[in-house]
């Protein structure tokens, strides 16, 4: 007699449905969700009994699996970690990490809110006065605007101000902002011609010149924030630039990305030019991030002269890009810290990370070194070592602040095993390999207690 195939011997799914551990999940999962990862766990067993033959899962595990798949649907796909990397505001972490004044404000806002409601009038109003008032205070701006990111707030000035027409930019701005997204491209999808002039190291004023000469009627600067371009070079400056777009009656549009609203030499830190700057140096639009230097949340703000700011809100897209009430509350108590500069370390989350010293760091590390070695006993050696972080995000980058890492060496396994275990805790510790070590930067620890704990719930018997 010929064996039963394997896959005769698969449960059906009316008996997984009916097993406990599925009819747990029935008041909150719907039935044809069940159904759906019930006939995906059956089909992948079939495929490898198919495939690699062996016996055929009974109810309880077919059972055990799906509930275990439908039981993750119920994590949050976010979730808080420790970076340890050495970038205090990282891309791929989430950037500036917010205030507390800005999560209250996030949740108080997550209610009913006079979002385009003017309370004075009892008629609608606009979104934008909610932070336009105080980011031009701050900025000297005479108006100003806010879309969901910087790459948006780029995009939408060009559009307003060149659709179909040409935009000037020198060579050496051509900066790809990360993941693939460059001025370029941005430039041509708002609908505007490319003018490339000058060379990579160096552009003069004369090319810019020679642009409008030619039917230019945007010059867009791009500051360099993510890469710095030395030696035997030449960069006309935002004055330049500006007294000869006045003097041809063309914008001049400037790209800060970062948005620094304090001088970064407060910390050791050197050529990022300011938000108060680029209005100062009579620029008609200045984009920049939220939260990168701001130390808010994602947002492209744009901010200068009331013609210029004025066209831009008028533009369709305008709608299509802007913020919900969610970051404008969070923006708002972002700007509001800046109402006190000199206490900015105490306000904002970024800036208490670039502003401790290395006493400060040094202390922290002596509190977890000790959490750390039991931790990683028999699984690495651990030393302190000097170092530096840097600030991130397309950042100064050039500019580097003195650090103290605990470093682990593998005492076996590779350093990327170890990194993986540090991840593996809750909540994950995220640090970075370099040199077969994993290296763990105290400057940008908030709290002690959570990188504790997370070390603590690991080594309990």
């Amino acid at each position: 007699m010929p064996k039963p195939s394997p896959l005769r011997s698969l449960p059906a799914v009316h008996q997984v449905l009916e097993h406990p551990l599925i009819a747990s999940l029935r008041p909150r999962v719907a039935h044809e969700y069940l159904v759906a990862e019930i006939q995906h766990h059956l089909e992948n067993h079939r495929e490898a009994l198919r495939q690699d033959g062996g016996a055929a899962p009974d109810v309880n595990m077919l059972a055990s699996e799906v509930a275990e798949a439908v039981g993750s649907w119920f994590n949050p796909r976010l979730q808080s970690v420790i970076n340890l990397t050495g970038t205090l505001l990282h891309t791929n972490l989430g950037r500036a990490p917010l205030s507390e004044a800005a999560v209250a404000a996030m949740a108080a806002a997550a209610g009913t809110v006079n979002l385009e409601y003017d309370l004075d009038a009892g008629q609608r109003g606009n979104r934008d006065t909610l932070v336009e008032e105080l980011l031009c205070r701050l900025s000297g701006a005479e108006a100003a605007t806010v879309v969901n990111n910087n790459a948006a707030a780029v995009y939408l000035a060009l559009n307003t101000l060149g659709d179909r027409k040409r935009v000037v930019v020198s060579r050496g701005e051509l900066v790809e902002i990360g993941d693939s997204f460059r001025i370029p491209d941005i430039v041509k999808k708002s609908g505007c011609k490319l003018m490339e002039i000058g060379t990579t190291n160096r552009t003069h004023l004369s090319d810019y010149r020679h642009a409008l000469e030619e039917g230019a009627v945007v010059l867009l600067k791009v500051h360099a924030s993510n890469y710095r371009v030395q030696g035997f070079t030449h960069e006309v400056s935002l004055a330049e630039l500006v007294a000869l777009g006045r003097k041809h009656n063309v914008p001049v549009v400037t790209d800060l990305g970062s948005g620094a609203f304090v001088d970064m030499r407060r910390w050791g830190l050197a050529g990022e030019p300011t938000v108060q700057e680029s209005i100062a140096a009579g620029a008609d639009v200045v984009t920049f991030s939220g939260d990168k230097l701001l130390g808010g949340p994602q947002a492209g703000l744009i901010v200068g002269r009331a013609e210029a700011i004025k066209r831009i809100k008028r533009n369709p897209m305008k709608r299509a890009l802007r913020c919900d009430k969610l970051i404008l509350a969070a923006l708002d108590a972002t700007l509001r810290a800046y109402l006190s500069p000199a206490t900015i370390e105490q306000s904002l989350p970024a800036y208490a990370l670039i502003g401790r010293s290395l006493d400060e760091i040094q202390k922290l590390v002596d509190t977890v070194r000790p959490h750390v070695e039991r931790w990683a006993q028999n699984r690495a050696t651990v030393t302190v070592e000097p170092g530096h972080s840097q600030i991130g995000s397309g950042s100064l980058p050039d500019q580097t602040l003195e650090t103290r890492l605990i470093a682990l060496t593998p005492l076996r396994g590779s350093p990327e095993a170890l990194a993986k275990a540090l991840r593996e805790l809750r909540p994950p510790v995220i640090g970075r390999v370099h040199g077969g070590k994993v290296l763990l930067d105290l400057r940008g620890l908030f709290e002690v207690q959570p990188l504790i704990g997370a070390i603590e719930t690991a080594t309990r018997p």
